[in-house]
């Protein structure tokens, strides 16, 4: 099943957000080759597609788990909840209907 997980940063969060990036990624990265993967990107801070210094204000990731449980630990071992990215992440089931 698909699974929203919404993580919120906590202010000034830009300098974190950068520093653990990469590990990110990377895991992004990993449910991608293992085609779990919908989709998966940040909120600008402001209505640019390259936001710069204002930064960003929390992330989307759109992506399949064998539980709700299995998609929480997920989100919850992600390096920007270990950095302090995230004020808060919420993670829910989600029914995709459009694109068919």
């Amino acid at each position: 099943m698909l699974y929203s997980i919404v993580g919120k940063d906590v202010e000034d969060s830009l300098m974190r957000r950068m520093s653990v990036r990469p590990n990110h990624l990377a895991r992004l990265h990993a449910l991608q080759e293992q085609g779990r993967l919908l989709l998966a990107g940040p909120f600008p801070a402001i209505d640019a597609a390259d936001p710069g210094a204002a930064g960003y204000t929390g992330s989307l990731i759109v992506a399949e788990f064998t539980t709700l449980q299995a998609a929480q630990e997920w989100a919850d071992a992600d390096p920007y909840v270990a950095a302090g990215v995230y004020a808060e992440v919420q993670v829910k089931p989600f029914r995709k209907v459009f694109p068919a």
